[in-house]
């Protein structure tokens, strides 16, 4: 019998193949097996999710410094991670528009006038939620090159992975506290201000755990990240606007233009 993996050649009796390392699977499969094993992918204490998901609770220098330094097989790698965050997040999305679709209205915390225009652009991107996030990874990566210019542990891919599965984890951490929220009545308007402090503390626990700073260190340099990420997204806004006003679209059809993408 050879491993149905690898194509070894098994040693009778064996239960993992001593080529790959895979286990040797004889029964056929039944929806009693199929759910074991789903059990035990996901659920043992074992299991390589689990370990990742705490972990960047815990201890995130020893999850991403130990990727960057080449320890590849501990926990999952940042690009399976935040596909696996980027799956739960078009869930959360299905199950916000079938169910709670009241919890997308951002009226109440839109400027006067601008409640339609609002919930437009939000419903932009909502529906490209994947592309924003993954726009905004590689910016993340750069600002905090930027402001730690001055220190030479990791470079701009380093800082990628860092914010790879920084993103990864606040959207897996989420899911479930946010269904919990919307099920209770509240809608991403009531959210927003606790998910953007949330966002904040965690790239700042991640940034110190990852360069050992002092609690004054990070928060300075957390200003700095702020104040640069604040001048980037009104660039890109101001940006956004001449380059309407250039292609000869009216203020009406500026206020529409979210609008028209997402139909």
């Amino acid at each position: 019998m050879n491993c149905k993996n690898c194509g070894d050649l098994l040693i009778a009796e064996s239960d993992f193949c001593h080529g790959c390392g895979g286990k040797i699977i004889r029964n056929r499969l039944t929806i009693r097996n199929l759910l074991a094993h789903v059990g035990e992918q996901f659920f043992n204490v074992d299991n390589t999710f689990f370990k990742t998901f705490s972990h960047l609770i815990t201890k995130p220098e020893e999850v991403i410094g130990g990727y960057i330094a080449g320890v590849r097989k501990r926990y999952i790698n940042p690009i399976s991670y935040f596909a696996i965050a980027l799956t739960l997040a078009g869930i959360q999305i299905f199950i916000v528009r079938k169910f709670f679709p009241e919890a997308m209205d951002l009226s109440a915390m839109a400027m006067k006038g601008q409640e339609e225009f609002q919930n437009n652009w939000f419903k932009l991107v909502q529906e490209y939620q994947s592309i924003f996030v993954m726009f905004y990874i590689p910016i993340y990566a750069i600002i905090s090159r930027l402001v730690f210019i001055d220190k030479k542990k990791y470079n701009y891919t380093e800082h990628l992975v860092i914010f790879l599965y920084y993103t990864g984890q606040l959207s897996i951490m989420m899911f479930i506290p946010v269904m919990i929220l919307f099920a209770l009545g509240s809608d991403y308007g009531s959210i927003s201000p606790f998910a953007i402090v949330l966002q904040i503390f965690f790239a700042a626990f991640y940034l110190k755990r990852m360069y050992v700073l002092s609690f004054a260190g990070i928060a300075l340099r957390t200003f700095i990240f702020l104040m640069l990420m604040m001048a980037v997204f009104i660039g890109f806004a101001v940006l956004g606007v001449l380059l309407a006003v250039v292609g000869g679209l009216t203020p009406e059809e500026i206020q529409q233009l979210p609008n028209r993408m997402v139909n």
